[in-house]
């Protein structure tokens, strides 16, 4: 398995940054699922300099973005002709507020991904929680660094799904209802809601109490409530099912969201994949299983 990497420059300008923060925490995964990381030049170069990841092979130097280096990590999500040339996904910790994070090639970057149902992870805390779900499936035991993440009960769930995702939503939330159900709260974008509010009726939820906190719909301004709720640390995981394909009148809220997302870097995963989002349920029953099993 293979990821691009990237970082921004305020994720990698001290010992305490986003990258290093996530090397310390899941440099032994990562050793472990022998995971190849190739990474864009200044990137590399901050790993090299801090000796992390030291003597590891699988840790591959790109061109400095300047030079194509984020271009060519679009290309290999894409796909290019031999296995070394096709990335799985990638990690990109983006400060929300430095201009290159959206530039062409780093929005190029996030829409192949979410094309080729491909992880995106643009904070530090979606990777390590990537980390560990790669772990489970890969039956390695559960890391207690990471039990956070599992924490459902005590978390608030955003789900939010463009209209031509929408289909692609109810089903996610029927198939894996009972994982969902475990959230101390959850919280949609107004159609979604009601249609998932709707549809845990339909499966026994009490009539009458919403399964799903509504807001109001995204181009009203419902990207924009849960940015905030986002941004106060009151919500710690958004699944966001994208549609890449079409232009969208309140891109500004959706952008909006995305910013809130990374500007709390260590407290919010975001998922803007079915194929992630399924995975991601899977390993939240198998771990499950592995920590009751202990």
């Amino acid at each position: 398995m293979r990821l691009g990497l990237a970082a921004n420059r305020l994720h990698h300008r001290n010992e305490d940054a986003g990258l290093f923060r996530w090397l310390r925490a899941c440099e032994s995964g990562i050793r472990e699922l022998n995971l190849g990381l190739h990474a864009v030049g200044r990137t590399y170069d901050a790993i090299a300099a801090a000796r992390m990841l030291a003597n590891y092979p699988e840790l591959c130097r790109y061109p400095y973005g300047r030079d194509g280096g984020l271009m060519k990590l679009v290309a290999e999500v894409v796909g290019l002709e031999g296995a070394e040339r096709n990335l799985q996904g990638a990690i990109y910790l983006i400060n929300p507020v430095d201009p290159s994070s959206i530039f062409p090639e780093a929005a190029a970057l996030k829409r192949q991904c979410v094309i080729h149902g491909k992880p995106f992870l643009s904070t530090v805390a979606s990777a390590r929680d990537w980390i560990e779900m790669e772990r489970v499936h890969a039956g390695l035991a559960p890391d207690p660094g990471a039990d956070r993440f599992h924490a459902l009960e005590t978390q608030t769930l955003a789900l939010i799904a463009h209209d031509a995702m929408k289909p692609q939503m109810l089903s996610f939330a029927a198939e894996h209802f009972d994982v969902l159900s475990r959230f101390g709260r959850r919280v949609a974008t107004g159609t979604t809601g009601q249609r998932l509010n709707e549809l845990a009726w339909s499966r026994g939820w009490p009539q009458g109490r919403s399964w799903t906190e509504r807001y109001q719909s995204g181009p009203m301004g419902g990207d924009a409530q849960i940015a905030d709720c986002v941004l106060e640390r009151r919500c710690q995981r958004v699944i966001f099912f994208e549609d890449p394909h079409v232009a969208r009148q309140h891109e500004a809220d959706i952008q909006l969201l995305e910013r809130a997302v990374t500007t709390v870097t260590d407290d919010a995963v975001c998922t803007t994949s079915p194929a992630v989002a399924q995975r991601w349920c899977a390993a939240v029953e198998k771990r499950r299983v592995l920590v009751g099993a202990t």
